[in-house]
C-alpha cells in the first residue's frame, strides 16, 4: 500500500533519526487504512531511506539539475546511507522500531557518465539521487552494510525484527544471499548463524 504522507513535514536535523520519524509516519498513514476486523494477523512494516554526506541529509533530487549536483558531490567520497524501519503488529498493537546504516564509497564517474544516468529519470526518485542496482551506472566501489538497506530495505534488519513478533522465519537463505550480489553483509551473517547455517 502506497502512504500517501508529506515526507517534508518531517525535518530532524539528524539524518538518521529523520528516516525513523518518517518510517513512523507512514506507517501511521497504512495502519489507519486498514479496515477492521481483520481475519488474519496483520502487520505493518514501513521504511525510509536517507543519504547524509558529511552529516548534511540528501533527500529526493528536486529536478534533473538537482540530481547531477548530488551525484556530483557524492562522486569519489564515502557517505552514510540510513534506513529507518517500523514494524507494527496490528493485533497486539506492539511498535518496534529500528534503523541499519550504511557506509558507501562511490567511484570516479565522470561528468558525462552523470548526465547519462540523470537523462534515464532513474535518480529523480531515490534518495542520494542514486540506485546501489543500477547495473549500467554502478555508482558503488565498496559498501560495508546491508546492499538492501541501500535499496532500501534491510530484509536482514527487517528479519530480526520480526523476530520480536515470534514470526517463524521461512527465510530462504540463499535467496537472500543472492540478493545481496557480491557485497557482503553482517547483518546476513547474523541471521545465518541464527539459522544454524
Amino acid at each position: 500500500m502506497v502512504a500517501e504522507v508529506d515526507e517534508a513535514s518531517v525535518s530532524h536535523p539528524n539524518p538518521a533519526q529523520d528516516c525513523i520519524k518518517t518510517a513512523q509516519l507512514k506507517a501511521g498513514a497504512i495502519f489507519d487504512q486498514i479496515a477492521d476486523p481483520r481475519e488474519k494477523r496483520t502487520i505493518v512494516v514501513a521504511a525510509d531511506t536517507t543519504v547524509a554526506l558529511d552529516g548534511e541529509t540528501l533527500g529526493k533530487p528536486r529536478d534533473e539539475e538537482d540530481a547531477y549536483q548530488m551525484l556530483a558531490a557524492l562522486r569519489d567520497r564515502t557517505h552514510e546511507v540510513h534506513t529507518g524501519v517500523v514494524v507494527i503488529d496490528l493485533d497486539s498493537g506492539k511498535e518496534l522500531v529500528g534503523s541499519h546504516t550504511a557506509v558507501v564509497t562511490m567511484r570516479r564517474y565522470t561528468d558525462g557518465e552523470i548526465n547519462d544516468y540523470v537523462a534515464t529519470g532513474d535518480p529523480l526518485d531515490k534518495a542520494g539521487a542514486y540506485a546501489i542496482q543500477n547495473c549500467k551506472f554502478k555508482p558503488v566501489v565498496k559498501l560495508h552494510g546491508c546492499f538492501l538497506g541501500v535499496m532500501g530495505l534491510s530484509i536482514c534488519h527487517l528479519l530480526q525484527l520480526l523476530e520480536q513478533l515470534d514470526l517463524p522465519n521461512l527465510t530462504n537463505l540463499a535467496d537472500l544471499n543472492a540478493a545481496h550480489r557480491r557485497y557482503l553483509c553482517p547483518e546476513y551473517d547474523k541471521i545465518a548463524q541464527k539459522l544454524g547455517k
